[in-house]
């Protein structure tokens, strides 16, 4: 297992490191205070700038324009990325576009490649997943009520989704539904392709989180589907088949997450130090770093982002070489450890800065009013510690162990 930095990967990271720091983190303040609609145009030039260095769609691959770099790599400049909430737009390799890169690239069909998945990786649309329902517990993703009824060569659409990521602004929804109602359980729902524009495509409104509501690419949709009529051949990937795409998806998924939260841990990390040696408490000139607490968290911090870092990396790893499946335990432990080292690292720094840190003139607060949804979606932690002390148990059973 060898997570050694080849010297490609170091150029790469040296560029975007550089980049971040030079083109971003400037325009961080701006993006906290103003509606995200309004950056988009000295986005697009950032966006153009990203192209000219042909680091454009970092994790998409090279047949569709992207820079097929594997998943070990690009957790890496997820990594990277994450340093700033621009990064991953910015490089062109943001949820929730990323993931249904990926489901388009190994079930969409050439139609369905053609009309969606070659323009959304060059940038020129946007797109949405539409999963998660109102009334229905996330913990438990087979409770679905949306359904898709075949009429015709039509499927027909009723049902009422939330959390739609990005839906504002995006072209297509790729939605999960049930099909096949009286078939198992993890057989029942599809993955239906729904163009935004579709008469009973209904944006209810942008979700305010934690009181701010966003707009465009970064806000959350709420979406009611009423008699949404969309034909049969948008079907992505064999009917029935919702909840196995879903797998796929979300094993990646969780280690672009994962990556990029350990980029939101060493931005936080880096501004508590830099804080903790500035900041004068006593006349003498003690700092906020003389004292034993601050001290303790920044041990802490330091030791804990190690070792959440080395276990993504370790899950990436399997992933590329032996597969999601057998990778599944480590997929869930960096789930919520990552998640969770993340909210400590934000909240410590949050702390150092004192008041400082509850405005906005550092980026901690975004971080804070955003991220805790991180031991949330995808898996509650707590679904993931029991799904995982399960598969554990189970491999105890009927030994005697002296």
């Amino acid at each position: 297992m060898d997570f050694s930095v080849s010297p490609k990967m170091q150029t790469i990271i040296g560029m975007i490191n550089e980049f971040v720091d030079k083109e971003l983190i400037p325009l961080e303040a701006e993006f906290i205070s103003h509606d995200f609609r309004d950056m988009l145009p000295v986005l697009k030039e950032k966006q153009a700038m990203v192209k000219k260095m042909e680091l454009w769609a970092p994790n998409f691959p090279q047949d569709v324009g992207g820079m097929g770099l594997s998943l070990l790599e690009h957790g890496l400049v997820s990594e990277a990325l994450g340093r700033s909430p621009l990064g991953h737009y910015v490089f062109w390799c943001q949820a929730p576009d990323a993931g249904n890169v990926e489901l388009l690239h190994m079930f969409g069909t050439p139609e369905q490649k053609e009309q969606y998945l070659r323009p959304l990786v060059e940038g020129k649309i946007r797109s949405c997943f539409s999963m998660t329902e109102v009334d229905m517990p996330g913990s438990n993703p087979v409770m679905m009520e949306t359904t898709a009824v075949k009429d015709g060569d039509d499927y027909v659409i009723n049902g009422h989704k939330w959390y739609t990521t990005a839906a504002d602004g995006s072209d297509f929804a790729i939605v999960m539904a049930v099909t096949n109602p009286d078939a198992p359980t993890y057989l029942q729902a599809s993955m239906i392709i729904v163009p935004t524009n579709t008469p009973g495509f209904n944006l209810v409104r942008n979700i305010p989180v934690m009181g701010h509501e966003g707009s465009d690419y970064a806000s959350h949709g709420e979406i009611l589907y009423q008699s949404c009529r969309v034909p049969q051949k948008n079907l992505l990937g064999p009917e029935g088949h919702g909840f196995v795409l879903a797998q796929e998806r979300l094993g990646p998924g969780r280690i672009h997450h994962c990556m990029r939260w350990l980029g939101i841990c060493k931005r936080s990390f880096d501004l508590m130090c830099a804080r903790a040696n500035f900041r004068v408490i006593r006349p003498d000139g003690a700092t906020l770093g003389s004292t034993q607490i601050v001290r303790q968290w920044i041990a802490d911090s330091a030791a804990e982002i190690e070792a959440a870092r080395l276990l993504v990396l370790k899950a990436a790893w399997e992933i590329d070489n032996v597969g999601a499946k057998d990778a599944r335990d480590h997929i869930s432990m960096i789930k919520y450890l990552v998640a969770n080292t993340m909210n400590n690292v934000i909240d410590r720094a949050l702390q150092v800065h004192g008041g400082l840190g509850m405005t906005d003139d550092t980026v901690l607060a975004y971080f804070y009013r955003h991220e805790r949804a991180a031991r949330i979606y995808d898996g509650a932690d707590e679904v993931h510690k029991m799904s995982l002390a399960k598969r554990i148990l189970k491999t105890y059973e009927g030994k005697i162990v002296k």
